[in-house]
This record gives C-alpha cells, structure tokens and sequence, in this order.
C-alpha cells in the first residue's frame, strides 16, 4: 500500500499530513504506530518547508507513505538545493539539527538521497505485515462461509 500527496510549502499544510498520516496508519492496521510516525513525518515536512524550500510558498513537499516489509515508511521531498546532513542529528550536535536528531530516534533506519533533499524513515512494526493480515482474513472468511453453508 502506498499513498502519495504534495503540498505547498506552507506550515498551515500540516495538519493536512497530520491527517493523511492518521488515516494511512489505521488502513495499514498499524494505528498504535501512529503517533511515532506522525511526529517523525510531521518533523521531516516541518524541516523540507522551512529549511528546504525556504517557506517559499511557490514550493512544494511531496510526501510518500508506504509498506515495507515489516513496517511502513515515510519520505519527504522538498525542492530545495539539498544540504550535507552529515553531523546533523547526533546529540553532541543538538544546536543543529535537533528535529533530525528526533526523526533519527523515532525512526529504525533513515536515510537521505538526491543531495539531502528526500529523507526516507522507515519503521519497523511488530507484528504480521498488512498484506499477509489481510490475506490471512480473507482466506478465513472465505473457510467460515463454506463451513456456515
């Protein structure tokens, strides 16, 4: 499953990912995830509107929610000139980059690419993967049919 939106680069767009990201979360049955991926996106789109793109509003973020194997992911793109995130986010560096330094601790593993300008989080939900879950319910309401008929 994967879901994806662009905004324009406006801090008032927020709650607007706030939302996506809550209605992606319960369709991928990973809802009690919520919260962790929520501050984590919200802190990417945060940093792509203000740093990245400069709060200019003629900017967009492209946002992308999706599965992984064992967990779901979120990127972030912004359309700005990138930046070296290197030594950004460790806690010796809190001056700069501390909204890294949260998405870096919510996230099991994250990534940047296209010069610092898409940041990718993946987090890791314990449990059955949605697909197979939903695989798995439909084989068996498909059994209870037959044995019901």
């Amino acid at each position: 499953m994967n879901e994806s939106f662009v905004i324009q680069s406006d801090i008032a767009n927020l709650p607007y990912v706030e939302e996506r990201v809550f209605h992606f979360c319960h369709e991928c049955h990973v809802g009690n995830y919520y919260s962790t991926v929520s501050v984590a996106a919200l802190q990417a789109v945060t940093n792509a509107i203000v740093h990245g793109n400069g709060s200019d509003a003629m900017k967009t973020v492209a946002i992308n929610l999706g599965t992984c194997r064992g967990g779901v992911f979120v990127e972030v793109t912004d359309q700005g000139a990138g930046f070296d995130y290197e030594g950004f986010g460790s806690v010796e560096s809190l001056e700069k980059g501390s909204g890294i330094f949260v998405m870096k601790t919510l996230a099991n593993r994250m990534s940047y690419s296209d010069g610092g300008r898409m940041v990718r989080m993946e987090f890791d939900i314990a449990g059955i993967d949605p697909a197979d879950a939903l695989e798995r319910a439909s084989v068996l309401q498909a059994h209870f049919a037959l044995v019901a008929a």
